[in-house]
C-alpha cells in the first residue's frame, strides 16, 4: 500500500479516504504492561525508559522542525476557520467555570435563603463534581463516535437549563437535587479541549492550550465582577448570577452549532460515504474498537485518573472556599473578598497563558513541575499575609502556579490519549480525577470546624489550605515523573473511533518522520470540497 497524506493548512489530513478502515501497525499491541510502556514515552528517540522519565528540556525531536518561538508567529500560524473553533470550545469551557463557581461565590447568601451553615452548601459543590462522570461516559462517546458539534450543543443547553434551575430553587433540597444534575450534565471539557485544539496547527497548541483551560479561570472571574456589581444591586440578589450564566450558556450553544464539525470527522464521514459503510457497521466497529482501546490501554487510563485527581486536588483545594477564606479566616468584607478573587484569577490566566506557552519548547511534564515548584514557593505569600494587598498578591501567585500547570493539561491529555478516543479518554479522567476530589470544599469545611485560629472560634482555613495542597503536590510530583509523555502527537492525522485499527492506534504513530507508522489507502476528494462546505 502506498500512503500520500497531503497537509491542510494548520497539518490536517486533506483528502485521505481509507476503503477499507484498516491501520496497519508497526508493532503488535497487546494488554501486556511490557507492550503498553514500550509506548509510554513516544517520541523519546535513543533514551533508554528510565532516562525517559526524568522530565527535561524537551528540545527539537527527531523528525520535527524547529519553530517559531516568538508568540505572534506562533498566532499568526492559526488560520481564521481554527480561531473560530477554538473560540468556540473556549467559550464552552468559560461558562462551565462560571455556573461551577457561582455557587462558591453565593455560598453565604445561599447559606441564608435555606437557613443552613455554608458547611452545608458546600454538599453542593461536592454534588456537582461526583455526578460529572456519569455524564463524562455518555457524551464522551457520543462525542468519539458521532463528532464534536452536536453532543457540545447538547451539553451547553442542559447547563442553561439547570442553571435557571438553580436560580428558581427555594429550598436547600431542591438546590441540590438541581444541583445533582447540573453535574450529570457538566461535560464540556473533553469536547470543548477536543474542538478547539485538533482545529489549530500542533506547532501553536502549547499556547493555546494555556488560553483555553485558563477560560476556566475567565468564567470565575467574570461570574465574580458580576457577584460584585450586578448581583448586588438587583432586585433578585444570589439569583441573578444563575440567571445570567442561563443566558451566555445559550449563547455559547448557539455559537457551537453556526459552525462546522471539526475537520477530522468530516473526512471520516466522506471516507465512509465513498466505502459505503453504513452507520450500523461504523457503530459495531465502534463498540469493537472501544473494547480494543480499554484493552489495550489500560495502565494509560490508571495514569491519568491518578494525574487528573491531582490536578483536582490542585485546583479546587486552592479555589472552591477561597472566598469564604478571605471572609472568615482574614476578616475581608464580601466586596474585598470578590476584588481579592478577582485579582487571583488575572494571575491564573496569565499563569496558564505563560505555562501553556513554554510547555511547547521545554517539555510538557519539565513544565508543570516548574509550576508545581512555583506554586510551593508562593504558599507562605498566600496564608501569611492579613491585608488586602497581601492577601490579593499572594492569591496572584498560587494561582500563578496551579493554573499554570492546569494550562497544560489540554493538549497533555490529548497528546498522550488513546487518538481515536481523546474525547471520552481525557473527559472521563479529567471526571474521574473530579470525583476522587470531590470531596475538596468538604474536607476543608469539615477541618475548619475543628482546626481553630488560636484563641478563637474562627476556622484556621490558611494552615487548611497549607496541608492539604502540600500533600496533594508531593502527590502530583510522583504523577507527572512516572506519566507519559507524546509532545507534538499529530492527533488530528488519527483514524476516528469508529475505523477499523482506530482503537490500537498509539502516539507513537502520530508523529512526522520519514517512515510514517500508519497509513490509509487513499482516494481523492473533489477539489471543491472546501471550508464552505464543512457545515
Amino acid at each position: 500500500m502506498s500512503q500520500r497524506i497531503h497537509q491542510a493548512e494548520g497539518g490536517y489530513p486533506k483528502d485521505h479516504v481509507s476503503e477499507d478502515f484498516t491501520v496497519t501497525n508497526q508493532h503488535h499491541h497487546s494488554a501486556s504492561i511490557k507492550d503498553q510502556l514500550a509506548t509510554w514515552h513516544a517520541n523519546r528517540g535513543d533514551k533508554s525508559f528510565l532516562r525517559a522519565m526524568i522530565p527535561s528540556i524537551r528540545g527539537t525531536p527527531y523528525g520535527e522542525t524547529p519553530t517559531t518561538k516568538n508568540p505572534l508567529k506562533v498566532i499568526a500560524m492559526v488560520s481564521p476557520f481554527g480561531w473560530l473553533m477554538f473560540f468556540s470550545g473556549w467559550f464552552c469551557w468559560t461558562m462551565d467555570g462560571f455556573d461551577f463557581f457561582a455557587v462558591s461565590l453565593t455560598l453565604d447568601s445561599l447559606a441564608e435563603q435555606f437557613e443552613v451553615k455554608p458547611a452545608k452548601i458546600t454538599t453542593a459543590i461536592t454534588l456537582t463534581l461526583l455526578f460529572r462522570s456519569l455524564g463524562a461516559v455518555i457524551f464522551g462517546m457520543l462525542s468519539d463516535r458521532y463528532g464534536r458539534k452536536w453532543p457540545l450543543v447538547s451539553v451547553m443547553i442542559l447547563i442553561m437549563g439547570f442553571e435557571l434551575g438553580s436560580g428558581f430553587c427555594n429550598t436547600y433540597t431542591q438546590f441540590l437535587v438541581v444541583r445533582s444534575f447540573f453535574g450529570a450534565s457538566l461535560r464540556v471539557w473533553g469536547a470543548a479541549a477536543q474542538t478547539s485544539l485538533e482545529n489549530v496547527p500542533a506547532e501553536a497548541r502549547g499556547l493555546l492550550s494555556g488560553i483555553l483551560q485558563q477560560g476556566y479561570a475567565f468564567g470565575y472571574l467574570l461570574a465574580a465582577v458580576i457577584n460584585l456589581t450586578v448581583v448586588q444591586y438587583s432586585k433578585p440578589h444570589w439569583r441573578s448570577l444563575y440567571f445570567i450564566g442561563a443566558g451566555l450558556s445559550f449563547l455559547a450553544a448557539v455559537v457551537r452549532a453556526c459552525l462546522p464539525e471539526s475537520r477530522q470527522y468530516i473526512m471520516a464521514r466522506e471516507e465512509a460515504k465513498a466505502s459505503g459503510i453504513s452507520a450500523k457497521e461504523q457503530t459495531r466497529l465502534f463498540g469493537r474498537e472501544l473494547v480494543a482501546m480499554f484493552k489495550t490501554n489500560w495502565l494509560r487510563w490508571i495514569w491519568a485518573v491518578c494525574v487528573m485527581t491531582f490536578f483536582n486536588f490542585f485546583s479546587h483545594g486552592s479555589q472552591d472556599l477561597y472566598p469564604t477564606y478571605l471572609k472568615t479566616s482574614k476578616g475581608l468584607s464580601a466586596k474585598a473578598a470578590s476584588k481579592a478573587t478577582i485579582i487571583s484569577n488575572v494571575g491564573a490566566i496569565i499563569g496558564g497563558t505563560i505555562a501553556g506557552y513554554a510547555s511547547q519548547y521545554v517539555g510538557r511534564r519539565f513544565a508543570i513541575l516548574a509550576c508545581i515548584a512555583w506554586t510551593a514557593a508562593s504558599i507562605p505569600c498566600w496564608i501569611l499575609p492579613t491585608s488586602f494587598a497581601g492577601l490579593s498578591a499572594g492569591g496572584f501567585l498560587v494561582q500563578f502556579g496551579v493554573q499554570g500547570a492546569w494550562g497544560i493539561v489540554p493538549v497533555m491529555l490529548a497528546e498522550t490519549s488513546p487518538p481515536a478516543f481523546r474525547t471520552l479518554f481525557g473527559g472521563l479522567s479529567y471526571q474521574l480525577g473530579n470525583m476522587a476530589s470531590s470531596g475538596a470544599s468538604q474536607i476543608e469545611a469539615d477541618a475548619g470546624a475543628t482546626l481553630k485560629i488560636k484563641g478563637t472560634q474562627t476556622p484556621d482555613y490558611a494552615a487548611i489550605f497549607g496541608i492539604l495542597l502540600g500533600a496533594v503536590m508531593a502527590f502530583g510530583v510522583v504523577c507527572i515523573i512516572l506519566g507519559p509523555e507524546a509532545d507534538g502527537a499529530r492527533f488530528e492525522q488519527a483514524k476516528v473511533a469508529y475505523q477499523r485499527g482506530g482503537g490500537e492506534t498509539d502516539p507513537t504513530e502520530l508523529f512526522n518522520r520519514e517512515k510514517p507508522n500508519h497509513e490509509h489507502i487513499e482516494k481523492t476528494i473533489p477539489a471543491e470540497h472546501n471550508e464552505n462546505e464543512l457545515r
